[in-house]
């Protein structure tokens, strides 16, 4: 397995997914296992106190809820930040997980500028962050999207107009608007 996959490497393996080569998927996740776990270390860097899973652990539970899926990626940006939003689903369940079988299920609301450092900081972090990354879905979901490919899928301005089918200026314009309403959001809870 290369350290580094090209573009059209692992977007060739997407298409032979598709067209239901054998093997092509296990090719697929082969190819782009670095990728994915460098996209799962990203994603954990940004979670303060203690790690809750493992990079590996995370990708091995965010491709195990793609493998019964029909493969719709058109190319490695939409690839990569389709499995972003995966790990971010795996994250969000294991501190749920872990917080209704540490309190009986209550969930702890705490702000993101006022928590303590530590797991249920941590914890209350993602869950908070997540209510309002869904509650801008519900608003605005091609400015929930621009925002998550940017800062969970760690695409560039190109590669997200690319995969939403939009230019650069809408990009631009959309993610300006959805920070402004995520720091908003999260203000209102101090």
């Amino acid at each position: 397995m290369s350290a580094s996959i090209g573009p059209s490497q692992l977007t060739q393996q997407l298409e032979a997914w598709r067209q239901g080569q054998d093997g092509a998927r296990d090719r697929l996740f082969e190819v782009a296992y670095a990728e994915l776990r460098r996209i799962a270390l990203e994603r954990l860097s940004a979670i303060s106190g203690p790690p809750c899973l493992s990079p590996t652990e995370l990708v091995n539970e965010a491709v195990l809820r793609v493998l019964g899926q029909e493969p719709s990626w058109q190319d490695r940006a939409h690839f990569c930040a389709s499995m972003s939003l995966y790990m971010r689903a795996v994250l969000i369940d294991h501190v749920r997980a872990r917080d209704a079988e540490k309190r009986g299920g209550a969930i702890m609301h705490v702000t993101l500028s006022h928590a303590d450092s530590g797991e249920e900081s941590m914890m209350a972090d993602l869950l908070t962050l997540d209510r309002a990354l869904q509650e801008l879905e519900g608003h605005d979901p091609r400015a929930a999207a621009v925002l998550h490919l940017a800062y969970f899928g760690g695409l560039d301005r190109n590669a997200i107009a690319a995969v939403l089918a939009v230019n650069v200026q809408v990009v631009d314009r959309e993610l300006r608007f959805a920070k402004s309403w995520l720091n908003s959001r999260l203000e209102t809870n101090l």
